[in-house]
């Protein structure tokens, strides 16, 4: 009699339970799209606060770690302020989407850097996503990822040689050169120059194996080389094309070493009045020579750079570097986010050129983003009141 009466109790609870669980299931909202396909734009996805407040409703049907895609980013060095913030920019939007992202430095050493990318390569990560050390050496891992079926980003320094690459995205770097050349024709008056003056100028170009390195310059020259066939512009040691002025490395201390050569055989007698630096770092090197050689405020040159790093804009501020060519990497993450999404699911990315790069195998197709000039007169508003470092951030740079 009891088991009987166990048996109805049994029967009439399994029912319940049943019907409970699915009254629990449909209450549960269904999974939203991460990604919008209509224009692939950054702004149509999931903002981190949407993420963080739908967590507290996550299921056992969320991807697990090792269930997501995973997403490679290969930056040149750590060192730098530029690619571990724009490395942490991608991972924070890419990470936003529900990617796996993993980041590695290479230090600046293209042999690290092609041992990383085949370490990817081994883990099949679902997109690789390079900025690279050495444009021209990474042919063969490249090739490596495309037999795999993994889509190859050139990010911000275009791969050459290979058809591998899918897409690039990078700011427009001749616009840069040119912007660069207009902001130093401004500093130093030279629209202003009476009859017979001029002002001396030397060039520190980025590195030979770096294809952007190039397009900048011919944007500055594009500007320049009017002033130097003219006379108001005079370069003493005469190094004015891009073989002549490029610097293996975009490198510090390469140029502090150069820039002491040219004042000590070339400036004993007369001021130097313009240092084109390509770059923020090459800017540091030129500083640092200057000062060495007794430079001070009422005869420093007008001094370019690019990158806007903190230091720079600390230098900006101080004084001792004139401008920094702004590419606000964050407006550069996202629109790689973008077209890592279009790569990943097969979609087409939003692109704005298919002239410019071609890296000797195919015309990449790329989304180039605008940059902008920074000086003392609108550092706070742009930089500052901009979000991109804080005061304090600033102050404390070294």
């Amino acid at each position: 009699m009891k088991k009987k009466l166990l048996c109805a109790l049994l029967c009439m609870a399994l029912p319940a339970a049943l019907l409970s669980g699915c009254a629990s299931d449909s209450s549960k909202e269904p999974d939203s799209d991460k990604v919008s396909d209509s224009e692939n734009k950054p702004d149509e996805t999931d903002s981190p606060q949407d993420s963080e407040a739908d967590s507290d409703t996550k299921t056992d049907e969320t991807a697990s770690d090792d269930e997501k895609k995973k997403i490679a980013l290969s930056m040149p060095e750590s060192t730098s302020g530029r690619w571990p913030m724009d490395a942490a920019n991608m991972k924070k939007a890419l990470e936003a989407l529900d990617y796996s992202v993993e980041i590695q430095f290479a230090e600046n050493d293209p042999k690290i850097q092609e041992a990383q990318i085949a370490d990817f390569v081994a883990a099949q990560a679902d997109c690789i996503v390079i900025a690279a050390v050495d444009a021209g050496s990474l042919v063969s891992v490249s090739e490596s990822a495309k037999n795999a079926g993994i889509p190859v980003i050139a990010y911000d320094r275009l791969l050459m040689d290979t058809d591998a690459v899918h897409y690039f995205v990078s700011f427009d770097n001749k616009g840069t050169g040119t912007e660069m050349g207009k902001a130093i024709a401004e500093e130093a008056g030279l629209e202003q120059l009476p009859e017979g003056e001029y002002r001396t100028i030397e060039f520190f170009m980025g590195s030979e194996k770096d294809k952007n390195a190039r397009l900048l310059y011919n944007g500055l020259m594009e500007v320049l080389q009017p002033y130097l066939d003219d006379g108001r512009l005079v370069c003493k040691t005469e190094r004015t094309s891009f073989d002549d002025t490029s610097i293996a490395d975009w490198s510090q201390e390469k140029a502090k070493q150069r820039c002491e050569n040219y004042l000590e055989g070339y400036y004993m007698d007369e001021e130097l009045d313009i240092c084109a630096s390509a770059s923020d770092g090459l800017a540091y090197g030129c500083i640092a020579a200057l000062q060495s050689a007794g430079y001070t405020d009422q005869n420093w040159p007008v001094i370019s750079g690019q990158d806007c790093e903190a230091l720079a804009c600390k230098n900006i501020q101080e004084g001792t570097q004139t401008f920094s060519i702004y590419k606000d990497t964050r407006i550069l993450a996202e629109r790689c986010t973008s077209i890592v999404q279009a790569a990943v699911t097969g979609t087409e990315a939003e692109i704005n050129d298919t002239e410019q790069y071609d890296n000797n195998k195919l015309i990449v197709p790329s989304y180039l983003c605008l940059p902008a000039v920074v000086n003392k007169d609108n550092l706070q508003d742009v930089i500052i009141d901009g979000g991109y470092y804080t005061a304090d951030e600033i102050e404390s740079a070294e």
